[in-house]
């Protein structure tokens, strides 16, 4: 009797704690990586250019961070937290094969709005996001390629900027208690966003990036 009286007691205590692990007020930390593969969708350079010069924006990767608060048991903010990501722009169109055109630094700055599926006290919870982001684009290098491509000489070489644009965001993941504390997530999102790329020589390019990433992290809550 004594047995199934203590092991009752031990299940209630379980199920009471796994419900505190993604319930109303609890704040969860968490670490891991993040890989960011745009959608391109260029238009031409402009003129005086050979017709159909396009470029492509290639993937990157990095480490990320982020803070998740529990408003309610189903309705979360998530704030990602990271360094910049490195990307190659290459030629595409017209010159498709010509190699880097240049390098440019991006810090994609985000908010969502979450809504989890299931209770507080669920193992596995499927979720869905929406919010903003705003991409921030700075350090472009351009290279001997671009220079080479629109003009540009050793002693005047072309350079080039990005206009940093906001755009909204759509998300879908799951997420995974394996503790009170602990928890795993992994995540899709689609920014929709465009920038206007812009060279020394006068040129402009307007370029759809719409990128997805994908995200796995390690949380502990709070």
């Amino acid at each position: 009797m004594k047995t199934k009286i203590l092991l009752g007691a031990v299940a209630t205590l379980c199920l009471s704690g796994s419900a505190l692990a993604q319930s109303a007020g609890s704040f969860v930390v968490y670490g891991g990586g993040v890989q960011i593969q745009p959608q391109v969708e260029s238009g031409d350079l402009t003129a005086p250019s050979l017709p159909g010069t396009k470029v492509d924006v290639k993937k990157a990767s990095a480490f990320v961070g982020g803070i998740t608060y529990y408003w309610t048991d189903n309705i979360s903010i998530d704030l990602p937290i990271g360094g910049p990501f490195k990307h190659d722009v290459v030629g595409a169109g017209a010159i498709d094969g010509v190699g880097k055109l240049g390098t440019v630094k991006a810090l994609p700055m985000t908010l969502l709005a979450q809504y989890r599926f299931g209770d507080a006290n669920s193992s596995l919870r499927p979720f869905v996001g929406a919010g903003l982001t705003y991409g921030y684009f700075f350090k472009p290098r351009a290279t001997a390629v671009l220079s080479g491509i629109t003009g540009g000489t050793p002693s005047n070489p072309t350079t080039l900027s990005m206009k940093s644009r906001l755009g909204p965001t759509l998300e879908v993941g799951a997420g995974y208690n394996v503790t009170k504390e602990w928890s795993t997530s992994l995540s899709v999102t689609k920014t929709f966003i465009k920038t206007t790329g812009s060279l020394s020589t006068g040129q402009t390019i307007e370029t759809t990036l719409d990128p997805v990433c994908v995200k796995f992290s390690i949380g502990y809550r709070f």
